[in-house]
């Protein structure tokens, strides 16, 4: 590649006059320089610039590859799929680094066996230090490949965080949630761990809202103010048919009747669950309210059932006569003062 630069400096020097020849001859002899000679490894100036503009040019082109890329999806949203954009730009970019490299070492003329040695170590270091790394880097190939995992879905952690997938990088995903906190999780545990996917097929789904009643409420009015709130609220999928919203009375619980509100939701609800949530229990309460429906309460009864030998009435007036007083202690008595009576 020096050489090539050299021949072209030499031609473009021709015709030329004496000043410039010399200008071109002092520029051509710089190339020539030698930076390194070990062995048959000879690495010099020039070399070492064409080695640097391949490199510059592969990150250009993979540069201007994902801002055509993103052009293209701005413009055509409906017809480009934005994960699989996402992944065409991610493996363009790798492609292209990895090519620029390879390229760049030709340019040096440094055969690539004379690398064995540090591929060796570079191994090694795999195995121990660079271990993690190297698996969160395959672990993200992974993901872009399988697509269990696409930027855009809306996932559960293990921790219980939900968000939204932002960006699949070499090491980590950044994970945005709907409080704007960015997330980022290690490309490794997404593949040996367990995630939730609310949307990797639809992203319709299933909620269940619990609520509670007074015992002795009509359940046959509780069922109507239910239907009555997921009316209300505009995020309930459908009113009939299989995805209709429906009430269940789930248990008996020490203070109240227990239900569930059963409701599919749509897809923008799916990626906002707290404020989901929220809306429902606040519609439930209206519907409840207006229906005159009892909330609970914690309730809590005491049984006397003896008190020596007297029962019922007896026993708790026997209670309450057993009961110590507290009475008020007079107020101490003033001592005769019997130097102001010798005074007086």
């Amino acid at each position: 590649m020096a050489a090539h630069l050299a021949s072209g400096l030499h031609a473009a020097s021709t015709g030329l006059p004496a000043r410039a020849q010399a200008v071109f001859a002092q520029i051509d002899n710089l190339l020539d320089l030698r930076l390194i000679h070990f062995g048959t490894v000879r690495l010099s100036v020039g070399a070492l610039l064409a080695a640097l503009l391949i490199l510059g040019g592969a990150i250009l082109l993979s540069y201007l590859l994902r801002r055509m890329l993103t052009h293209y999806a701005t413009r055509y949203p409906d017809n480009i799929n934005r994960s699989a954009l996402y992944t065409l730009a991610r493996l363009g970019h790798y492609t292209l680094l990895l090519l620029g490299v390879m390229f760049a070492l030709s340019a040096t003329g440094i055969p690539v066996s004379r690398f064995a040695v540090f591929f060796a170590a570079l191994g090694v270091g795999l195995g121990f230090g660079l271990q993690a790394i190297f698996n969160n880097f395959i672990s993200g190939l992974i993901l872009l490949f399988e697509r269990s995992l696409k930027v855009g879905d809306f996932v559960e952690l293990a921790s219980g965080v939900h968000g939204e997938v932002r960006d699949i990088n070499i090491r980590a995903t950044r994970i945005n949630t709907n409080d704007d906190v960015d997330i980022l999780v290690p490309n490794s545990e997404f593949v040996s761990g367990r995630l939730v996917n609310w949307t990797l097929t639809a992203g319709t789904r299933r909620i269940k809202v619990p609520f509670g009643v007074a015992y002795g409420s009509d359940k046959e009015q509780v069922r109507e103010a239910g239907l009555e709130a997921a009316r209300e609220v505009p995020h309930t999928l459908a009113q009939d048919g299989p995805h209709a919203p429906q009430v269940w009375l789930s248990g008996f619980g020490a203070s109240s009747l227990d239900f569930e509100l059963v409701v599919w939701v749509n897809a923008d609800a799916t990626r906002h669950p707290g404020g989901v949530s929220a809306a429902y229990n606040w519609a439930l309460h209206s519907a409840l309210a207006r229906r005159g429906i009892e909330l609970p309460f914690p309730q809590r009864d005491l049984h006397l059932r003896s008190w020596f030998g007297l029962t019922g009435a007896e026993a708790l007036q026997a209670l309450r006569e057993s009961t110590p007083r507290v009475v008020a202690a007079p107020p101490p008595a003033i001592a005769p003062d019997h130097h102001s009576d010798a005074a007086r």
